[in-house]
């Protein structure tokens, strides 16, 4: 598997494959900005017996959630061991900034990691940037002995990982290595976003290459139109963030991918949280982990 594909739109490593943000883009960006209420940075599909409609149902407006203090300690006193599920483009990102805005939760990101340590030239980075030099795959082998290794060292924390597991073969290495600490995961978040509604969102996400922060120019359009929120760097739009390619993403992620639903139903950890925005599904993901904190 391709970076690319392994970690969607958390992998960008090459500015020069990306097209400048537009003017036109830019001014939708202004008219648009007026009505949008999106707080964080941007963004979906299947019927499950804890589906976030018995957590409650949430209008369509943004629902004011309170941001007064992180909470830290879960009731029975186990750390959270999360994983957050999803097609591309569903809100993974967004909805792990936001939690990050109401838990102390550490967030880890599979494709952050690939690129901090390639950057750092580690030996798994090095392992990893000869793949991708070589145009080949990056091994599951790689990405779980990344991941070992960031686990091990918020081993006290509560955490959540976006972007890992990708396939059953990575998710019995993760059992596996949780077994081993006796700290089994106790939570799966999984967004459930109308596909029709993510391939919108995909043609208007644009991109930080050097940071890997996404925007939506409806659902989570820039400060200022068309360059980052925090570096003021010009934002590029992904050549694969089309139609046609967008669907051969999806058809990936049924195939390797949306299995994991079925493997973590059976272990009675995966909750789905349904909706069209993430404004929609964040106060129920909210509401879910509220049960777990004190």
């Amino acid at each position: 598997m391709s970076l690319a594909k392994l970690f969607g739109r958390s992998c960008y490593f090459r500015a020069g494959s990306c097209t400048r943000f537009s003017t036109v883009n830019a001014q939708n960006i202004s008219r648009r900005r007026q009505s949008s209420t999106s707080s964080s940075s941007p963004q979906p599909a299947e019927d499950d017996a804890n589906t976030a409609a018995s957590v409650g149902p949430v209008s369509g407006s943004t629902q004011q959630l309170p941001t007064s203090r992180l909470r830290r300690a879960t009731r029975n006193g186990v750390p959270l061991r999360m994983l957050i599920l999803g097609a591309p483009g569903s809100g993974k990102g967004t909805q792990s900034a936001q939690l990050r805005k109401h838990y102390d939760i550490s967030a880890i990101s599979s494709g952050d990691i690939l690129r901090r340590n390639i950057a750092e030239q580690t030996a798994a980075g090095k392992k990893a940037q000869a793949a991708v030099a070589q145009g080949s795959l990056v091994s599951d082998d790689i990405i779980v002995e990344l991941i070992r290794t960031e686990l091990s060292t918020i081993d006290s924390y509560n955490w959540l990982l976006d972007g890992f597991p990708r396939n059953i073969a990575q998710a019995k290495a993760l059992d596996a290595m949780l077994a081993a600490t006796n700290q089994p995961l106790n939570a799966v978040i999984n967004l459930v976003v109308p596909e029709s509604v993510i391939l919108h969102r995909v043609v208007e996400r644009y991109v930080h290459v050097p940071s890997g922060r996404v925007y939506n120019l409806t659902y989570n359009p820039p400060k200022v139109a068309g360059v980052d929120d925090v570096t003021g760097e010009p934002l590029e739009h992904r050549p694969d963030d089309n139609p046609e390619s967008f669907k051969r993403r999806l058809e990936q992620y049924h195939q390797q991918t949306e299995p994991l639903v079925d493997y973590y139903r059976s272990s009675g950890v995966l909750t789905s949280f349904v909706g069209s925005t993430s404004e929609i599904i964040f106060p129920q993901i909210h509401s879910y982990l509220n049960e777990r904190f004190e």
